[in-house]
């Protein structure tokens, strides 16, 4: 039997296995599980009433599994992956589309939404996840419930609200690698003002160690480095609430900051001294000698902050009719200095310093009565960014490297000795024994968004819900170009080949463009607590103008490049339980793009957007949760998603690939036993196993940058007490230590020499949470 039909079988085996429970539930309804409550179509319903495909987790169920980052939650969604090279560069993924690009001209496909705003933009759309209401996650194009870049889905975040009740939690936690972990909140107040404070704290040392300026490195007088892929974030959250009749003010102000060491980029072609070149060993990351002035740091690491503002009005009257608005501000600034040939060489030495600001109002009217319901609004969104790349390297190192101009020299010796660093004297007669080298490109991009959107859904009988929606969408999108590359001294000409000075100027370009999206669902209960559903929606990512700049006979001039939009049309049809002691869903859907957007990496460049013709996606997803006995719960998901570029001979380099990012087969299963041991104490378990099949990290297709299937095992476990006042627990994640990339070809892929990104190894450690 084959993994898919496996999949597949286990998934369909919960239908029949849902009547037998609901004979069960209706024989001890205290076991019934607490259906969720979302908000995805602008209004509060049970999960199983939504005729769309979402997964969405409460902040206890959250808590409960560990998960207080993005990765980890991809883990447990069908249909999601989530990629952390850094809190800087996140990869959002749902249904092999990607959002990961940190060009500022281009347009983002998944929606990352914070209390009802857009976040979307790649560099600012990281953020710890602590202190939640719950998670959403809804798949497929949404245009009307989450605005412009929902063309594949959106990741919506609620945080938790403030309460009357004095109330409070803290949490505390130590592992292996120095974890120190502690995140907490208080809230209370009276009928008319609550207040919330709540925040968050990790540190961990990095997981790769960095052996540059240890004694028998090549610079063994220093500095020293620090080890890689660690992690040091803040974050903390304000939050008020208002309320005086029919009306509910929430104003909620969140900053989250890093200060983590460098990336693991891995060299997969040279070796560290005295090492190999697997991506699980040592690493020898020496960065620029001139990282300070040039690049922003002193050392290899990420420099973020990001500052959200967020108010929201809510006006429920006597009758039909309910008013909301919400106001956005967001704003963040990164640097990030990584080691881009991931080697001891003075090679390939970059930083990314991104800023963005970001501007949103949402006015929206409701409309609910027994055969009619649904809302009407407009959004304004207004978006400013840059992402500035400076480049330092040795011209002769740089040069014997990528183009060996000394031959028989070499880069990299067996012994790790850099010999590339005697290409600049051995070229120049002894007269140079070093030029060191920097240029840098600034793209930049103002984008303002305004859309009117209505959703409306008709209920001839209570068993028959039909919605139609839509939203029109005007757009204008600017964009802007810099650049400074010298001529070197070797060879007359900028280092890195494709650069172009601009001797100054600012380039700039625009373009408006409109698009009409619209979606249909349908929703028939069949019976008490089984739901079938079908949908069909359009999706749009938006048109780039791209803006680069040539050189020319009569100087460098303004090089622009219009992608057109991508467009996805989407089907999609399943089932919905909601039986007592049995939750669950059981979807199909089908995919089809036209100008399906690709970003390539050309050396020493910004990222191109490019179009790679159409594509099309088949995929089936599943998701069942029990309440097996008051002791006992489990839950189990899983998906099959073929995404591939459609067979094209228009488009050579990509025809027939998979998208990049996406397993094919990925499924998670766990649960909860919890036992008592006396009438205030009870010891507790909470075992998980999540499955990914092999990817690929490249568009296209790379068999040298690919990651096989990968079985992680992670488990919680301690006593508490059954008043929920406290927590004593050890926690393992990747307990059975397995070895997996998280990327892999990255910059250094572009000159030919990939590096690579571990994943996490085992982490373990103990926790304790006390609550009043």
């Amino acid at each position: 039997m084959t993994l898919k039909t496996l999949l597949l079988a286990s998934i369909a085996g919960m239908l029949p296995f849902a009547a037998t429970a609901q004979e069960v539930a209706a024989n001890d309804a205290s076991l019934d599980l607490e259906e969720i409550v979302v908000t995805a179509q602008k209004r509060t319903e049970r999960i199983s009433d939504v005729p769309i495909t979402i997964t969405a987790y409460t902040g206890k169920t959250l808590r409960d599994l560990g998960i207080t980052q993005f990765d980890q939650l991809s883990a447990f969604v069908p249909g999601l992956n989530v990629q952390e090279q850094s809190p800087n560069n996140p990869g959002f993924v749902i249904r092999g589309i990607t959002s990961d690009s940190g060009s500022a001209q281009g347009a983002p496909a998944v929606t990352i939404y914070l209390n009802g705003v857009d976040v979307s933009r790649s560099r600012g759309s990281y953020f710890d996840l602590y202190d939640l209401e719950r998670i959403e996650v809804v798949k497929g194009p949404q245009a009307t419930l989450f605005g412009t870049a929902a063309a594949i889905g959106a990741v919506s975040v609620i945080t938790a609200r403030p309460q009357q009740e004095l109330g409070g939690e803290l949490r505390l936690g130590y592992g292996n690698f120095n974890q120190y972990r502690a995140d907490g909140f208080i809230t209370g107040g009276n009928e008319t003002l609550q207040g919330r404070l709540a925040f968050a704290f990790k540190k961990r040392d990095g997981i790769v160690e960095n052996i540059a300026g240890d004694p028998g490195s090549q610079t063994p007088n220093g500095p020293k480095r620090d080890d890689l892929n660690g992690q040091e974030q803040y974050g903390a959250r304000a939050s008020l609430r208002f309320t005086k009749g029919d009306v509910v003010v929430d104003l909620i102000g969140t900053y989250d900051g890093q200060r983590a060491p460098g990336t693991a980029f891995k060299s997969g072609t040279f070796a560290p001294t005295g090492g190999n070149t697997s991506a699980y060993t040592f690493a020898e990351a020496s960065g620029s000698p001139f990282s300070k002035e040039i690049l922003g740091a002193d050392d290899l690491g990420l420099t973020r902050n990001v500052y959200d503002g967020n108010l929201t009005v809510r006006w429920t009257p006597d009758g039909p009719f309910s008013f909301t608005q919400i106001l956005g501000y967001r704003k963040f600034d990164s640097n990030e200095v990584f080691d881009a040939d991931g080697t001891q060489a003075f090679y390939l030495e970059f930083a990314e310093d991104a800023i963005g600001e970001q501007v949103s109002s949402e006015t929206r009217i409701n409309y609910d009565s027994e055969k009619l319901r649904g809302f009407v609004g407009f959004t304004y969104f207004h978006e400013i960014g840059s992402q500035r790349v400076p480049f330092s390297s040795e011209e002769g190192t740089f040069l014997q490297c990528a183009a060996n101009i000394i031959p028989g020299l070499g880069c990299i010796n067996a012994a790790g000795v850099v010999t590339a660093a005697r290409a600049t004297a051995l070229a120049t007669g002894g007269r140079f024994t070093s030029l060191p080298y920097t240029s840098t490109f600034k793209n930049a991009a103002r984008i303002d968004t305004f859309s009117a959107f209505a959703d409306a859904t008709y209920i001839p009988t209570p068993k028959l819900e039909l919605t139609l929606g839509a939203r029109l969408l005007i757009e204008r999108r600017n964009s802007f170009f810099e650049a400074s590359a010298p001529r070197a001294v070797l060879t007359g000409a900028p280092l890195i080949p494709g650069q172009v000075d601009t001797a100054g100027q600012t380039f700039a370009a625009e373009g408006d463009f409109q698009a009409f999206l619209p979606r249909a669902n349908l929703l028939f209960k069949a019976t008490r607590g089984v739901n079938f559903y079908l949908t069909a929606s359009r999706g749009r990512r938006s048109p780039v103008v791209q803006l680069g700049a040539l050189a020319t006979p009569a100087g460098p001039v303004a090089n622009r490049t219009d992608v057109g939009r991508e467009q996805v049309s989407n089907y999609e049809g399943g089932i919905k339980l909601a039986l007592g002691r049995i939750t669950g869903s059981l979807g199909y859907y089908k995919q089809k793009y036209d100008g399906f957007q690709v970003s390539l990496v050309t050396p020493g460049l910004p990222a191109q957007t490019v179009s790679a013709g159409t594509a099309t996606v088949d995929g089936i997803e599943g998701e069942v949760a029990v309440q097996v006995s008051d002791i006992l719960s489990f839950f189990a998901n899983g998906a099959w998603i073929d995404a591939k570029v459609d067979e094209n001979p228009a488009f050579p380099t990509f025809s027939g690939d998979r998208f990049r990012l996406q397993s094919k087969y990925q499924a998670a299963v766990g649960g909860t036993l919890t036992v008592p041991v006396t009438e205030k104490v009870a010891v507790f378990a909470t075992p998980t196993m999540t499955y990914r099949s092999n990817l690929f990290f490249e568009l296209p297709n790379n068999p040298l940058t690919f990651q096989p299937a990968v079985t992680l095992v992670n488990l919680r476990a301690g006593v508490e007490s059954r008043d929920g006042k406290w927590q004593l627990l050890g926690f393992a994640t990747n307990l059975l230590d397995r070895e997996y990339l998280i990327d892999g070809g990255n910059t250094g892929g572009a000159f030919g020499i990939p590096t690579y990104i571990r994943g996490t190894p085992r982490l373990y450690g103990v926790e304790a949470v006390f609550r009043f």
